[in-house]
């Protein structure tokens, strides 16, 4: 186990003198005991019970947060013709068709998000072992193979996030940064939460959210009780 740093440990004493009942609490929490010496990713992460050897247990999908994510996002897009024309005047930072995809193929990797129209989707399956383990894969439940590139850039430069199921059905979603105040904060993470309550499946038997809780890119989580939500 990785041995924590002094400023870690401390962070963790107010998380465990200062106990947080609702999302509000958890949130202000956090930005408090946040100690990174740079503009630090805070995210919520959930435990949902869902068996994801099922598929339409699966969650995948993509919501856009009304105060945005902090980042400026690399937005790419394989578009040919007027969609391409289409695609840089909605403000892309690369459009290409097959020199985009030879130029990832050649290890290239420096965006955030990739966008297809679906009829270049034969030859961006290509790089499926490139992108996919990396998240970067345009897939048409996050909205991002579409023929409307205009909305899709527009709204991935707005401040678009994906969010995903992983096996054991945990999802991780960032919801802004330190620097935002509490009420940016809770905004995006009221937003973020109407998607995954609503996205519940029909076949979940139970109670569907587990666990909740939030952290900073280095900080403790602090966890949040769920019959708030």
């Amino acid at each position: 186990m990785a041995k924590k740093s002094k400023k870690y440990i401390e962070a963790l004493k107010q998380v465990e003198a200062n106990k947080v009942s609702n999302a509000a609490e958890a949130i202000a929490l956090v930005k408090k005991i946040d100690f990174a010496n740079f503009d630090a990713t805070i995210e919520v992460a959930y435990n949902l019970n869902l068996d994801t050897k099922q598929a339409d247990q699966q969650l995948r999908g993509a919501v856009v947060l009304p105060n945005g994510t902090g980042k400026d996002q690399t937005v790419i897009v394989f578009a040919k013709g007027d969609k391409a024309k289409e695609a840089k005047a909605a403000g892309a930072d690369v459009v290409g068709d097959d020199d985009l995809v030879q130029r990832i193929s050649d290890g290239w990797l420096d965006f955030d998000i990739a966008i297809a129209t679906p009829d270049m989707m034969a030859k961006v399956g290509r790089l499926g072992r490139v992108l996919g383990p990396k998240g970067l894969m345009p897939n048409p439940k996050t909205g991002t193979v579409t023929m409307d590139v205009t909305k899709a850039v527009s709204e991935s430069k707005a401040g678009k996030v994906t969010y995903r199921t992983d096996k054991a059905g945990n999802v991780h979603v960032p919801i802004g940064k330190a620097s935002f105040t509490e009420d940016a904060l809770v905004g995006n993470f009221n937003t973020i939460h109407e998607v995954i309550a609503k996205a519940r499946p029909a076949s979940v038997r139970g109670q569907y959210i587990k666990h909740a809780s939030f952290a900073s890119t280095f900080g403790p989580s602090v966890t949040v009780d769920v019959a708030s939500l």
